[in-house]
């Protein structure tokens, strides 16, 4: 199954969190926040959405930082994708 986005919707995927911090302690489950940082897997074509034009400015591949408790995940062939809007996308990581 393949997920593709509409409107001014944005596919990523978390990316893993590291378990232990700079100096070497291990983080514990609940000591862990949810990750910002994604992977764009796929984008929607844009357009007018809610009365005004969206350009796109995303693409896949691109890595971002997504508001912390945003969007909807949904699971696909056994991986968790979030979809986000792309004002829910803060930055672009280069």
């Amino acid at each position: 199954m393949k997920l593709k986005p509409l409107g001014d919707r944005v596919v990523v995927k978390m990316t893993e969190v590291e378990e232990t911090t700079k100096s070497g302690i291990l983080l514990t489950g609940s000591a862990k926040e949810k990750p910002e940082v994604a992977e764009v897997v796929a984008v929607g074509p844009g357009g007018m959405v809610d009365g005004k034009e969206v350009v796109m400015v995303v693409a896949p591949g691109d890595k971002v930082i997504t508001s912390k408790y945003t969007g909807t995940t949904v699971k696909c062939d056994g991986v968790e994708y979030t979809i986000v809007r792309q004002s829910d996308v803060l930055a672009i990581v280069e």
